[in-house]
This record gives C-alpha cells, sequence and structure tokens, in this order.
C-alpha cells in the first residue's frame, strides 16, 4: 500500500489489495465451516440445476411460472458464485487477500445479480397475479413473448446503475486499514474503510436500494394483497389452498432474500455492526440459494411428478 497525506492531516491510502476477513474470528471453527460451506455449494449447484434441467425438458412444465423459476434457479447459481467459491479457498487456505479490481468486480456483479433477483421476484408476483386475479386474460398477456421480455428486462436493468454504483464507491480515498470485516466485498464495509465525507455515497447507495429492493418488493406487497384478496372470494376452499400453494413458495423465498437486503441497506453505515453485516448477508447470499430448491421441490406437485417421470426414463436408458 502507498500513502498520501490527506490535507485535512490523516493518511489516505491508494490500495492495492484488501484483506478479507471473514470468519477469522471463529478460527477453532474454520474447517467446521470449510466442511459446512462445501455442503451447502454442492447442494445449491444441484438443487437449483435440477430446476433449471427440469424445466426445461418436462413438457408439462412449459408454463410462464416455471419458465421464471428456471430463470431464477439458473440466476441464484451464478449468485451464490460470485462469493462462495472464495469464502471457501479463504477457508482452506487461509489466503485472504483481494486485489482492489478483483474486489470492485466481485462488489459489481453481486450488486448486478442482487438488482436482477428482486425484478425477477417481482415479476414472479406480477405472473402469479395475472394467473389468479385475471385468468381469462392471463394466456393472452404472459405469452413467451412477453416472459423472454421480461426475463431479458430483468437480467439487463441493473447493470448500468450497479457499474455506476461501484465505481463511485471505489473511487473514494480509503483511511489506514485495508481490512474488510466480511467474506466479500459489499457496500456497508467498504464504505466504512472510507475516509472523508461519505454522504453522498450513502445517499446514493440508498437511492439504489429505493429502486432496486423497495419497488420490487412494494409491487410484490401489492400483488400479493390482490391475490390474497381475489382468493379469499373463491367459493371452494379447495380451490383457496390450491392457489394459496402456487404462492407460498414464492413468498417464502421473498420474505427471506427482502428482509436480509433491506435491513443491510436501508440502515446508516454507522449502525452496522462487522458480525450482523455477515449474519444477514448469509440469508441473501447463501441461504436464500440452497432454501430456493427446497421450497419449490418439496412443495410443488407438479416439480415432484417431474422428477418422478425424469428419474424413470433415466432408470429405462440404463
Amino acid at each position: 500500500m502507498n500513502h498520501q497525506q490527506n490535507p485535512q492531516g490523516g493518511n489516505l491510502t491508494n490500495l492495492k489489495e484488501f484483506v478479507l476477513l471473514g470468519f477469522s474470528d471463529v478460527p477453532h471453527l474454520q474447517w467446521f465451516l470449510f466442511g459446512l460451506l462445501i455442503v451447502m455449494y454442492s447442494f445449491i449447484l444441484l438443487g437449483n440445476g435440477f430446476i433449471v434441467l427440469i424445466t426445461r425438458v418436462d413438457s408439462a412444465l412449459q408454463t410462464p411460472m416455471y419458465f421464471f423459476l428456471g430463470n431464477f434457479s439458473f440466476l441464484e447459481i451464478c449468485y451464490v458464485s460470485i462469493t462462495l467459491p472464495r469464502m471457501v479457498f479463504n477457508l482452506s487456505t487461509q489466503r485472504r487477500s483481494i486485489s482492489f479490481i478483483a474486489c470492485a468486480i466481485q462488489m459489481c456483479c453481486t450488486l448486478i445479480l442482487g438488482a436482477t433477483e428482486c425484478l425477477l421476484l417481482a415479476v414472479m408476483a406480477y405472473d402469479r397475479y395475472m394467473a389468479i386475479c385475471n385468468p381469462l386474460h392471463y394466456p393472452l398477456v404472459m405469452n413467451q413473448r412477453v416472459c423472454s421480455q421480461l426475463v431479458i428486462g430483468c437480467w439487463i436493468s441493473g447493470i448500468p446503475a450497479q457499474i455506476g454504483q461501484t465505481s463511485q464507491i471505489f473511487s473514494l480515498s480509503f483511511c489506514g486499514s485495508n481490512q474488510i470485516n466480511h467474506f466479500f466485498c459489499d457496500i456497508p464495509p467498504i464504505l466504512h474503510l472510507a475516509c472523508g465525507d461519505i454522504f453522498m455515497n450513502e445517499m446514493l447507495v440508498f437511492l439504489g436500494a429505493v429502486i432496486f429492493v423497495l419497488v420490487p418488493f412494494l409491487l410484490i406487497v401489492f400483488s400479493y394483497s390482490k391475490i390474497i384478496s381475489t382468493v379469499l372470494k373463491l367459493p371452494s376452499a379447495t380451490s383457496r389452498v390450491k392457489a394459496f400453494s402456487t404462492c407460498s413458495s414464492h413468498l417464502a423465498v421473498v420474505i427471506l432474500f427482502f428482509g436480509s437486503a433491506m435491513i443491510t441497506y436501508f440502515t446508516s453505515n454507522t449502525s452496522h455492526s462487522g458480525g450482523t453485516d455477515k449474519v444477514l448477508s448469509l440469508f441473501y447470499t447463501v441461504v436464500t440459494p440452497m432454501f430456493n430448491p427446497l421450497v419449490y421441490s418439496l412443495r410443488n406437485k407438479d416439480i415432484i411428478v417431474a422428477l418422478r417421470k425424469f428419474l424413470c426414463k433415466q432408470i429405462t436408458k440404463i
């Protein structure tokens, strides 16, 4: 690291690398965490990979709901692969350094994929709203072209804003320590290392969170308020149960992901503690991707039937 004198009296640091402290505060648990993360990552890859595969090969799952689910599962694989492999590597080698450029790239990719996840969850809620509240118009509105456009829009909408967000954060001057009390390059711990007035940066982070987290969340809340109102009016208890069952898995993922993300990005930088940040980040970077295949597989009869058909075909081929 190269140092230069700050006109206000402190030292500015021209960083070439950061150090991700990760879970170094619990050295006796390093190998346990290494094994646990390996198992979790394998489960995330296999579980979400299976959903991607089954929604593409099974003709019964060629519907908008499962088209979005397949894209969401693929997104989860990409999202967790940005952070978890490096966590495992750091635990196994105890080499926690990450270059300035690599840190910026990791943050940018995490923000882009996080924004995509928020938008895609909102689109999935809209799909359920159309299916339950406007069933007669559903096939016309949610056709293949529209579904593809919605997914592409989710993937690309956050790219310009999140590249700009990352650029303005990494253009800051950093004071003293280069140690990030986190397991990946997230916004709050990076801003904690910055010197000078970061009020404008915090406001830009807040604005980005409003656009890509709060607005999709409010759209989801609106969709589900309409869904619940419509379902409660259904005359048959069986119909009500069936309608709610198609939404419960998605709603569980929404609560877990948005809950932890909003606490992280809507509280001030000064109120963040390293331990709290790490726990919350684990929820939206690791637990949600692991939770996704569980709730959609165990609570979804169509997925279970498709799994049985797929396994029977594979067995007959042997």
